[in-house]
């Protein structure tokens, strides 16, 4: 059969592979996994088409329902979520939080490329999900090399089936990802599908040295990218960030951030705070490397949103020990934007200083930053593992 646009089923893996290819996300290493292992076989017929660039999904689609839909999702380069509140919501729109997905083609072949995998190499992969990240490194390194690690029972449990039916078989555990599996290390390459704001020490320590780690990190006020660290010979992870990433948190590392009502006297904003003014737009600092370079100056540090009439907001900010609040409105057209704060700090000063000193060091993208991690916690760098970024406590 020949592949013609009204044939999504046929069209869609060659239309993709040219659109990856044509990125630079799809090498010609990965190009015959990618032929082999076939997105679709490890995506289940009820599924959340995502949007590329964005952590949004759309309502529910099935295979059954809207095969179209299905397939034009599938074979797009977007991520979808396969699963929310871990099973327990199942349409027919969306649950509260998505708990697995089947990862946006980019990401999961330019993670894959940085992997820099070799023939004979191990390989542990921290979150199974659907099973397509690791169906594709079983078919370029062999199953007997790839350990994969699933937190949730009936997601593992599919994903295995769906790596039999297509004929491969990497090794498939249940447990928890932060530990690793100790039981089959070491490992040359390490590799998440999860984010995470702290790298499990059970990672470097099951990695040779000269190993690589690749997994996203980021701050709790948000932002993300995925790091690539080569562990030392003292079990030292260091390197670069290489790509903007956006991912669900590991389940171990989720965090549940106080209610708002919660803060002292946030109830009585404004008349309790201290009001003043600044030139800053909130909307100039909410950007994903905005919220990247801010969340690692000011690591408690939390937002939310409150939406007001004629696409003015007003931004929260809040920290972690419910100990202080500040307010920022933005109106559209305006040059200056009125700001309240109240509490132990002043938390809209810490944001505008972090943005300032992320402004005077020439706006860096992610590819400038980089990740130390050690015994003796994590430190993000900029250009230098010796120019750290400041840590404002």
């Amino acid at each position: 059969m020949t592949a013609t646009d009204n044939d999504p089923e046929e069209a869609g893996p060659p239309r993709l592979a040219s659109a990856l290819m044509e990125s630079g996300a799809l090498t010609g290493e990965w190009l015959p996994a990618y032929r082999a292992v076939p997105r679709h076989l490890f995506v289940p017929d009820t599924i959340w088409p995502g949007r590329a660039g964005m952590n949004r999904q759309d309502d529910r689609v099935t295979l059954d329902g809207d095969p179209d839909l299905w397939w034009d999702a599938v074979y797009r380069d977007a991520p979808i979520t396969t699963q929310w509140d871990g099973g327990r919501y199942t349409g027919p729109q969306r649950g509260r939080t998505p708990t697995s997905s089947n990862s946006m083609p980019t990401m999961v072949f330019t993670m894959l490329t940085a992997l820099d995998v070799a023939e004979g190499q191990k390989v542990l992969e921290v979150g199974t999900g659907t099973g397509w990240n690791a169906g594709l490194l079983a078919h370029r390194l062999g199953g007997d090399n790839i350990m994969s690690v699933e937190v949730d029972h009936t997601t593992a449990a599919a994903a295995r089936d769906r790596l039999r039916l297509a004929g491969l078989h990497p090794k498939v555990i249940t447990g928890d990802g932060a530990e690793g599996y100790a039981d089959g290390s070491p490992y040359d390459r390490l590799i998440a599908t999860c984010s995470v704001g702290s790298v499990p020490a059970a990672w470097r320590e099951q990695t040779v040295a000269g190993g690589l780690i690749v997994t996203p990190w980021g701050p709790a006020y948000g932002g993300e990218a995925v790091a690539r660290l080569t562990v030392g010979e003292d079990g030292t992870a260091e390197g670069p960030f290489v790509a903007s990433s956006a991912f669900m948190r590991i389940s171990t590392q989720r965090k549940s951030f106080p209610a708002t009502a919660r803060f002292p006297k946030a109830d009585r904003w404004p008349d309790v705070g201290v009001r003043s003014e600044t030139t800053l737009s909130p909307d100039d600092v909410g950007d994903w490397i905005h919220m990247f370079a801010i969340g690692v100056q000011v690591p408690d540090l939390f937002c939310r949103v409150e939406w007001l009439d004629g696409g003015s907001y007003r931004l929260w900010l809040l920290n972690m020990r419910v100990s202080a609040w500040a307010t920022a409105d933005y109106v559209p057209g305006h040059e200056k934007f009125g700001v309240v704060q109240f509490g132990a700090r002043r938390l809209w000063d810490e944001l505008e200083l972090a943005w300032r000193w992320w402004d005077a060091q020439g706006r860096p993208g992610f590819e400038r930053f980089g990740l130390t991690v050690d015994d003796d916690g994590e430190r993000v760098w900029l250009d230098s593992p010796t120019s750290l970024v400041p840590v404002r406590r």
